[in-house]
């Protein structure tokens, strides 16, 4: 089991300023390109949307908000955080339960091991909770300026 976030982090599995009008859509660009890259089954779209729409993952953070959507490891071949910025806000409903959020980013939990989700989280919420890093994800030019900017945070946290 990886220890640190970094170590699911890929170049390849980063979308900069994805076009997105619905929560469907910013699932289908992830499941796609994960499925492309052989990181997922052909079930983890449908996974995705299935446990989206009983556990919602939009969190109110105030000027970049994110969703942190994740499935079960049945339908995971290889663990990942698969990373998207978008073009523009897409409404996720709200973790608490409390209404909708207007969304900026979404880090997809990729995991095979189900105890390895406490991890991720730990140390996605480290990192979601800095609005320095938050605000250079979205203002970033392309996907290897995403990739950069992911990883010298994380490195700080080890």
């Amino acid at each position: 089991m990886a220890e640190s976030i970094k170590e699911y982090i890929n170049k390849d599995l980063i979308i900069n300023n994805l076009e997105a009008a619905t929560t469907d859509d910013v699932f289908y660009a992830l499941s796609e390109m994960l499925l492309k890259a052989s990181f997922v089954k052909d079930s983890f779209y449908k996974g995705l949307v299935k446990r989206e729409s009983k556990f919602p993952t939009g969190l109110t953070l105030g000027k970049y908000n994110v969703a942190i959507p994740h499935t079960d490891a049945i339908h995971v071949i290889k663990p990942a955080i698969a990373i998207a910025t978008l073009k523009h806000p897409v409404t996720f409903n709200n973790m608490d339960g409390d209404g909708q959020v207007e969304v900026n980013v979404v880090f997809a939990m990729v995991l095979n091991e189900p105890h390895s989700q406490i991890i991720m989280l730990q140390q996605l919420m480290l990192l979601i909770q800095n609005d320095d890093t938050l605000r250079s994800m979205n203002e970033a030019k392309d996907s290897d300026e995403l990739y950069e900017i992911v990883s010298k945070f994380e490195c700080d946290l080890i």
